[in-house]
């Protein structure tokens, strides 16, 4: 079984431009695949989808990339790159939790959480973190749970909750960090009058091996309040959405003659059927 995940990022057809500008902030980038669609990268080893997907969706606070840097170097060089044509969120600066910390959005508009920490605190470089906002405020805990309880390889490594005078309500998630399926994700909660909401710029991908794989987490994540999307999108329950996907489609996708039949196949589906992909690449 496959079950890799990482994140997809929404550009309005510009995520080539994206995925170098990241190299060159964090360095150690590597070009996976690239077609008109899709650039598939790496940065120091973990995997990375951008999509060049038009205006349709823009990112927001509410899904953002936590970054662990190892020295003052570091962190403040990603910042400064960061900073160009970027927005601070939350200055750099030392905190009660961290020596230094810092939360900007970039010119893309996505978000990055650059942190000094211990090598070993988190087992990734970068890893997706989930604010959960306005209608979603209150429910990580639940959702951390379930993320939890849908993988195999899982478990929750840390909750941390507001405490009383913190400025929000006790006993919520300030900070979690989890793991599914070995890939570690994060998840906070803010009571604050924000108006962000999980939408399609940031999702997670699954990428499965069978059909009994898509089905399952198909048939896992819809039910129960989630809602079906088209071509092996959808949102859970919470409202995150991600993109349950055979892990043979990118090759199907980087070969020039396959690529338009096998695309034409899958934009009439809501989940994919591996079986029809494969007819179609015939």
């Amino acid at each position: 079984m496959t079950h890799l995940l990482n994140p997809c990022l929404w550009y309005d057809n510009n995520a080539n431009q994206a995925a170098e500008f990241y190299g060159s902030v964090f360095g150690k980038l590597k070009i996976i695949s690239e077609n008109p669609i899709v650039v598939v990268f790496e940065l120091h080893g973990e995997k990375f989808m951008a999509l060049n997907g038009g205006p349709m969706f823009k990112f927001n606070p509410s899904c953002s990339i936590f970054a662990v840097c190892e020295t003052i170097e570091e962190i403040d060089n990603a910042w400064q790159k960061l900073s160009e044509g970027g927005s601070p969120l939350m200055p750099l600066d030392k905190y009660p939790w961290s020596e230094r910390f810092g939360w900007i959005q970039d010119k893309f508009g996505l978000s990055w959480q650059l942190m000094i920490t211990k090598k070993g605190d988190v087992a990734q470089k970068f890893s997706p973190l989930l604010m959960f906002f306005g209608e979603q405020n209150g429910n990580a805990e639940k959702a951390i749970n379930f993320y939890t309880t849908v993988f195999k390889n899982s478990s929750i490594k840390s909750i941390a909750r507001y405490e009383e005078g913190e400025g929000d309500v006790t006993g919520r998630v300030k900070h979690a960090q989890f793991t599914a399926n070995n890939y570690t994700m994060m998840a906070m909660e803010s009571s604050g009058p924000h108006k962000f909401a999980f939408n399609e710029a940031f999702s997670i991908v699954v990428a499965c091996d069978t059909q009994e794989e898509i089905d399952y987490y198909w048939n896992t994540f819809t039910a129960d309040g989630g809602q079906e999307s088209m071509c092996g999108w959808l949102k859970d329950k919470f409202g995150v959405s991600w993109q349950i996907t055979p892990a043979i489609l990118g090759k199907f996708m980087n070969d020039p003659v396959k690529a338009p039949k096998v695309m034409q196949a899958f934009m009439k589906m809501k989940k994919f059927n591996i079986a029809e992909l494969e007819a179609a690449a015939q």
